[in-house]
């Protein structure tokens, strides 16, 4: 079993996920040890919420879970890259299928890309 380094980053690495079929990058959060481990044991994404200080399964209240289909390890073992199927087609809290739905042009303006797949507010009660 590969070790990653939990230590260079006062115990949490970046997760990126990317979607297998798309290659869109759907988000980026972190992972503890705990995460890391939940994640290889179920199959699915688990992260660490900052905001929370808890452990997060990915979906677990939305119910758009992220099915790990590979995962990649950086050369310094200090990032992961979970390649994964997105269920519900929405990746991010606010409804859209990526966090990274703000495309910011040449001179600072904003334009959102897509449309949200569901309202939070429904999701979420908040």
């Amino acid at each position: 079993m590969i070790d990653l380094d939990f230590d260079k980053g006062n115990g949490l690495l970046p997760a990126i996920a990317q979607d297998h079929a798309t290659g869109k990058v759907l988000m980026l959060a972190y992972i503890n040890r705990e995460a890391w481990e939940e994640t290889l044991k179920t199959g699915e994404a688990h992260y660490w919420s900052r905001s929370r200080s808890e452990l997060w399964h990915k979906g677990g209240t939305s119910g758009n879970v992220q099915k790990i289909r590979d995962v990649y390890v950086d050369c310094d073992g200090d990032t992961v890259l979970f390649r994964v199927e997105q269920v519900g087609g929405a990746a991010c809290h606010t409804g859209h299928e990526t966090c990274f739905f703000r495309k910011i042009s040449p001179d600072g303006g904003v334009t959102v890309v897509g449309e949200p797949k569901f309202d939070p507010k429904k999701v979420y009660g908040k």
